[in-house]
């Protein structure tokens, strides 16, 4: 579908996507991260279950203690941390709109619920050394 902009009579490519399609899944265990492409913008859709833990199913895999990508998102379901090394802990629960500095954090899923969150900044290099499928 192509939208017309009568200022400036530039074409516009409508895009439409949808997480159960995704570009790339990033599995580990108890949890994966689908990524959907869109222009030069990735998002990430992080689903994680009860027991998850980044430092425990995402850290060893990439060869990191803790996580250091910068996070834009928000929380769709469930309750997890963020925990940063100096001792501060964030509660992340559903509607939370959420920023992480680019610092060395952990994060893990509270309770016995599955935690999903949206993630529109970071989600390109979120878990990059993950066992990753492309789904073509």
């Amino acid at each position: 579908m192509t939208l017309q902009h009568k200022a400036n009579q530039k074409s516009l490519d409508i895009i439409l996507r949808h997480f159960e399609s995704p570009d790339e899944t990033r599995e580990f265990p108890r949890g994966r991260f689908d990524t959907v492409t869109i222009g030069d913008t990735v998002l990430g859709r992080a689903s994680y279950e009860p027991g998850w833990k980044w430092s425990v199913d995402v850290g060893p895999a990439i060869g990191e203690a803790y996580c250091s990508v910068e996070h834009l998102g928000l929380v769709l379901a469930g309750h997890a941390t963020a925990a940063f090394q100096d001792g501060r802990v964030y509660d992340l629960t559903e509607g939370t709109i959420f920023y992480i500095p680019p610092e060395p954090h952990d994060s893990w899923v509270v309770g016995d619920q599955p935690y999903v969150s949206l993630h529109f900044l970071g989600a390109g290099s979120y878990a990059r050394e993950a066992r990753i499928n492309t789904n073509d």
